[in-house]
């Protein structure tokens, strides 16, 4: 007799992660879109293409892709949200946020975090394990929390301020991140951080047996071996 497999991902972890990821997919390929009509970034209220910027990224100017890529950019921004929220509360609510996410103490040694770093940079595997089950390293559990207490936030409200509709109901927002233009930074900015996180995220996939991870986020279960009752 085998004992079944622990469970890995429970299922609101499963369908959350695909939701954002679908959903960040679409805001990524939208939001370049929108970035296109106005290739440079400013700071302050105004800016303009033939305005001097803080900023002058190295892409042409197309307006003609605005229009369908902010209703998609829209569309996509309200399901990223609603579905980190979903997550957000159930991570608290179950104890997952600090269970898994959370460092242990151990991985906050500065010696442990100097080792997690030269492995990093050395590109080796970054899975540890704890007792026989897969242990998310201190590097990987700061960047979630980066990635959900401080990016999604701060890309939340900054793209808010953006909104006019919203900004006239709230224009504490202007003050918050220093006028619209201010915020269009800001949120590009953590854009290319959130893009930066998935792409490490992908690599540690790719370099931590895949077909396993694959499995175990769709089915909750990553089929590896189970130990004899």
């Amino acid at each position: 007799m085998r004992r079944a497999e622990p469970l890995r991902h429970p299922l609101w972890v499963r369908l959350t992660h695909w939701i954002g990821a679908g959903a960040f997919l679409a805001l990524t390929i939208s939001g370049f879109a929108i970035l296109l009509a106005l290739p440079r970034l400013f700071w302050g209220e105004t800016g303009a293409n033939e305005a001097p910027a803080w900023i002058v990224l190295p892409l042409p100017v197309n307006l003609e892709q605005t229009g369908w890529g902010r209703n998609l950019h829209f569309l996509s921004a309200w399901i990223f949200v609603l579905g980190g929220a979903v997550y957000l509360i159930a991570a608290l609510v179950t104890g997952h946020l600090f269970r898994r996410l959370a460092p242990d103490r151990d991985q906050l040694h500065p010696a442990h975090l100097a080792s997690e770093i030269r492995d990093h940079l050395r590109l080796r595997p970054a899975v540890q394990s704890d007792g026989g089950h897969a242990r998310y390293n201190a590097l990987q559990k700061l960047a979630y929390l980066v990635v959900l207490l401080v990016l999604a936030p701060v890309m939340l409200l900054s793209g808010l301020t953006m909104s006019p509709g919203v900004t006239a109901a709230y224009p504490e927002l202007f003050t918050l991140f220093g006028g619209r233009q201010s915020a269009r930074t800001i949120h590009f900015l953590a854009a290319t951080l959130l893009v930066a996180f998935l792409l490490v995220h992908l690599w540690q996939v790719l370099a931590n047996r895949p077909l396993r991870l694959m499995r175990g986020m769709i089915t909750g279960r990553s089929g590896g071996d189970t130990e004899k009752a």
